[in-house]
């Protein structure tokens, strides 16, 4: 498999603090990688650095065999890198279908998407005509999740895609991630370790602003003193 992202050790700052002391990880295509770690680890800030929303002060980010660290977010996005943040951030007054539309970089990215989105969430084909407002919170990340396909991405950040929804919701879509990683390689965020560990294939471990365990995602289900020291799960 090839290395579709690349990061080696990222150094990022948010006002005069340092939030990534040190990151690394690679990323083959056709992957889901799963960033694990503590709440205030840096998982978040990782996906914001690769994506330009907090620039690195130092360190490299390669996608797809170019540096993009110190390009701006919508030259780094439209390489072919979909984010799809933490709460969802829909735009909650427009209707699923507008929400959708402007998401396109290319006029007829949703028509070409159509029937691939609507496979996978076919809820939001159901409820295409409703404002963002008048949806669940599970259908809200579907929405969330669908909108980074609309355009062609060969890379998805997802950031904690199952908080705060229901067991069903989230097996709903934990299976709409597995089809999705068929043509869409994965960086996921996940505080829910059961979730992270039936979707990824590999992890990295980030603490304290630096990646310091990674490998098979099967070797780490194994290892449970591992998961109670970084993870503090039993």
């Amino acid at each position: 498999m090839s290395v579709l992202l690349d990061v080696r050790n990222i150094h990022t700052f948010i006002g005069q603090f340092h939030i990534l002391e040190g990151v690394s990880l690679q990323v083959n295509e056709g992957e889901i990688v799963a960033l694990l770690g503590r709440n205030g680890a840096g998982k978040t800030t990782t996906l914001k650095t690769i994506l330009g929303l907090t620039p690195p002060r130092s360190g490299q980010v390669i996608f797809a065999g170019r540096e993009v660290q110190g390009r701006r977010p919508f030259e780094i996005a439209s390489l072919g890198i979909g984010y799809v943040p933490e709460h969802r951030a829909i735009f909650r007054d427009l209707s699923v279908h507008e929400n959708l539309k402007i998401a396109e970089r290319r006029k007829g990215d949703l028509d070409r998407k159509a029937d691939f989105i609507f496979g996978l969430f076919p809820d939001l084909k159901r409820l295409i005509h409703l404002p963002g407002t008048h949806l669940s919170g599970g259908q809200q990340q579907m929405l969330a999740v669908a909108r980074a396909l609309v355009p062609d991405n060969r890379l998805l950040l997802i950031d904690e895609p199952s908080e705060g929804l229901a067991p069903v919701i989230i097996e709903a879509l934990m299976e709409a991630i597995r089809k999705l990683s068929a043509t869409t390689t994965v960086v996921l965020v996940e505080q829910n370790f059961l979730v992270a560990s039936h979707l990824a294939q590999r992890f990295v471990i980030i603490e304290e602003g630096r990646s310091v365990l990674s490998g098979a995602m099967a070797d780490l289900v194994r290892d449970k003193a591992t998961i109670h020291r970084y993870l503090g799960a039993a």
